[in-house]
C-alpha cells in the first residue's frame, strides 16, 4: 500500500521520539524520496557525513532501515538505503507484542523479548547477559534457563535471525511484462507488482530452514541443544554453510531480532476471532480460534485470504482440546463452520471433508463496520444509511433512487443531495455527473463507494489522529515533568492531586492510542 501523507508524519514522529531529530531527518528523507545512497542522503539532509552514517547505523540496528545494492555489471557497487515503514510503526506496538508472548508463553520469555525490542539486534551472548542482569538478586535463574526460554521463543517464531546485511537486487526493467494471473479460480485478479521495499525484504530474509535454527553450543559455548525445527545430516550442514557464506556469519556471531511478522499474524488471528464472536457467536469464535491455532505455523504469509484447510475430524479434535470447546458436539462445530467458510465450496458427505475459513471476508466486514461507524458518528444516521446502501450495492446510484431506498420522508429527501455532497466533499463518496442527450438534454448525479480510495483516505485520517494523540501525550508528559520527577514521599497535598490528574490523562490518551492502533492494523497490516 502507498504511504499516506500522515502515515509518513506519524512514522517520523515515532523516530523523533525514540532517537532524536537528526536520526528522524535521515529517516524522513528515505520515507519521502524512497531508497537513497549515502551521498544522496548527505545532500538531501544537509548533515555531515558522520551524522548521516551514525543515524543510519542506529536505524539499521533497530530494523528501521535495510541496506541493499543493485546488481551491476559495470562500475562500483553503490549501497542503497531504504526505510521500512511497517517496522517503524511497529515500534508503537511493543506493549502488544509483549502481551502476546506473556499470553502464549510466560513472563521469563517476555523479559528476553523486551531486551530485543529495546536494543533491536543482539547476539545470544548479549541476550543471556541482559536477561541475567535484569533479574533480581533473589531470583537466580541461570544461563540454562535463559537459553531454554530463548529456544522456545525461536521455536514459536517470535524471534528470528537478522536478515542479510546487504542483499543484492537485480535491476528492475522500466517496462515490466503483464502481471501474472493467480490461477484459474481467480482469473480476473492479477498480482500487484512488488515494490522495491518488498523485493529488498524478500532478498534479505534468511532461508526458512535457517531463519529459525540455532546451535547454542556453537554460539554461546554452553550445553543446550538445537531447536526442534533444525534439520540434521549433510543437508543441514550444506544449508548452514551456504547461509554463513552469504550472510557473513563464519565468525559464528549470529544476530537475533524480534519477528514482527509473527506478532502481526497473532494479532490478526485475534482480530478475526473477536470479529466472528461479535458477528456470529461464541461457538463460532471458539471453532475459528482452534482452526487458526492448529495451522498458524503452516501459513505462508501474514495476509493470507483463507486459513489452511483442515478436515472436520481434525477441527473437532482441536476444538475439544480447549476448555471453551469441550461442550461442543460435532454437529454444532459443523454448523459454526458453515458461517465461517465460503458457502460456494462444495462439501463431501463424509467426515473427511476439508474446511477453510474465509479470513479475507471476515476482515473486510470488520473494515466496513469501522468506516460505517465513523460515518454514523460524524455525519448522523441519515448519512450512515445512505453510505451503507451505496457500500452494499457496490455500484453507482442516482440521487433520487438513494432517497427512495433510504425510506426517508419528503423533508428528509430534500436534504439527500446536501448529505451526499458533504460525504463527497470529505472524500467518503465518489460522484459522477452524467448527461443524457436526446430530444431533451438532462443531467443527473450518481454516487458510489469506491472502497480502495476511501479506505486509503480513512487510513490516512487514522494516522493523523494517531499523530495528534501522540503529540498530546508528549505535551502532557512535558507539562507534568516537574511532578513526575519528584520522589514518591514528596507527593503530598496539591502535588498528589496533580500527580493523579497526570495519571488519569495519560491513561486515557494511552488507551485511546492503543484502540486506534487496532483500527490502523485492520486497514494497514491485516
Amino acid at each position: 500500500m502507498t504511504l499516506t501523507q500522515y502515515g509518513i508524519k506519524y512514522a517520523v514522529h515515532i523516530i523523533t521520539s525514540n532517537f532524536g531529530n537528526l536520526v528522524a531527518k535521515v529517516c524522513e528523507s528515505l520515507l519521502r524520496r524512497g531508497h537513497l545512497s549515502l551521498k544522496q542522503l548527505i545532500g538531501f539532509t544537509e548533515l555531515t557525513p558522520q551524522q548521516v552514517k551514525n543515524s543510519l547505523l542506529i536505524l539499521i540496528q533497530h530494523n528501521c532501515v535495510q541496506p541493499f545494492s543493485f546488481d551491476q555489471s559495470e562500475g562500483p557497487k553503490v549501497t542503497q538505503y531504504i526505510a521500512l515503514f511497517d517496522n517503524i510503526i511497529h515500534r508503537g506496538r511493543f506493549a502488544k507484542f509483549l502481551a502476546v508472548v506473556s499470553h502464549e508463553l510466560d513472563t521469563d520469555h517476555e523479559l528476553i523479548l523486551k531486551d530485543l525490542l529495546e536494543n533491536g539486534r543482539l547476539t545470544l551472548k548479549q541476550i543471556i547477559e541482559g536477561a541475567e542482569s535484569s533479574k533480581s538478586q533473589g531470583d537466580s535463574a541461570g544461563k540454562d534457563s535463559v537459553q531454554e526460554s530463548f529456544l522456545k521463543l525461536v521455536n514459536a517464531h517470535f524471534v528470528e535471525r537478522c536478515p542479510a546485511p546487504e542483499p543484492v537486487l537485480e535491476q528492475a526493467t522500466k517496462q515490466e511484462g503483464p502481471a501474472k494471473k493467480r490461477g484459474a479460480k481467480s482469473a480476473k485478479m492479477v498480482e500487484v507488482p512488488e515494490t522495491i521495499e518488498q523485493r529488498v525484504i524478500a532478498a534479505a530474509a534468511p532461508p526458512e530452514a535457517i531463519r529459525f535454527s540455532i546451535m547454542i553450543d556453537s554460539e554461546a559455548g554452553a550445553p543446550g541443544g538445537k531447536s526442534d525445527n533444525m534439520s540434521v545430516g549433510e543437508k543441514r550442514k550444506h544449508a548452514t554453510l551456504e547461509f554463513d557464506a552469504e550472510f557473513g556469519l563464519n565468525d559464528e556471531v549470529v544476530l537475533w531480532r524480534a519477528n514482527f511478522e509473527e506478532f502481526i499474524r497473532c494479532l490478526r488471528h485475534k482480530a478475526c476471532v473477536e470479529n466472528v464472536r461479535a458477528r456470529l457467536d461464541d461457538e463460532a469464535a471458539v471453532v475459528l480460534r482452534a482452526m487458526l491455532k492448529a495451522t498458524r505455523t503452516a501459513e505462508k504469509k501474514v495476509k493470507t485470504e483463507n486459513s489452511v484447510p483442515l478436515s472436520l475430524n481434525t477441527i473437532y479434535e482441536e476444538v475439544i482440546n480447549s476448555e471453551a470447546g469441550r461442550s461442543l458436539t460435532m454437529g454444532r462445530v459443523r454448523d459454526s463452520l458453515s458461517g465461517l467458510c465460503d458457502s460456494s465450496q462444495e462439501r463431501d458427505v463424509d467426515e473427511d471433508e476439508s474446511y477453510s475459513a474465509d479470513l479475507k471476508k471476515i476482515l473486510e466486514l470488520a473494515q466496513d463496520d469501522e468506516v460505517e461507524s465513523i460515518v454514523l458518528k460524524r455525519y448522523g444516521k441519515d448519512a450512515y444509511t445512505m453510505f451503507r446502501i451505496l457500500s452494499l450495492a457496490g455500484r453507482p446510484i442516482e440521487t433520487d433512487k438513494i432517497s427512495d431506498m433510504s425510506q426517508l420522508s419528503l423533508v428528509e429527501k430534500n436534504e439527500t443531495p446536501k448529505i451526499l455532497y458533504n460525504l463527497w466533499k470529505d472524500d467518503y463518496l465518489h460522484m459522477e455527473r452524467l448527461v443524457v442527450t436526446g430530444a431533451r438534454q438532462s443531467q443527473f448525479l450518481v454516487w458510489r463507494v469506491d472502497k480502495p480510495i476511501i479506505w486509503k483516505h480513512v487510513l490516512d485520517e487514522m494516522f493523523h489522529t494517531a499523530l495528534n494523540l501522540s503529540l498530546r501525550l508528549a505535551c502532557e508528559e512535558e507539562r507534568f515533568k516537574e511532578i513526575t520527577d519528584l520522589p514518591a514521599h514528596k507527593l503530598l497535598g496539591e502535588m498528589a492531586k496533580q500527580w493523579q490528574l497526570y495519571r488519569n490523562v495519560i491513561l486515557v490518551l494511552q488507551a485511546s492510542l492503543l484502540k486506534l492502533d487496532d483500527a490502523l492494523m485492520l486497514f494497514h497490516d491485516f
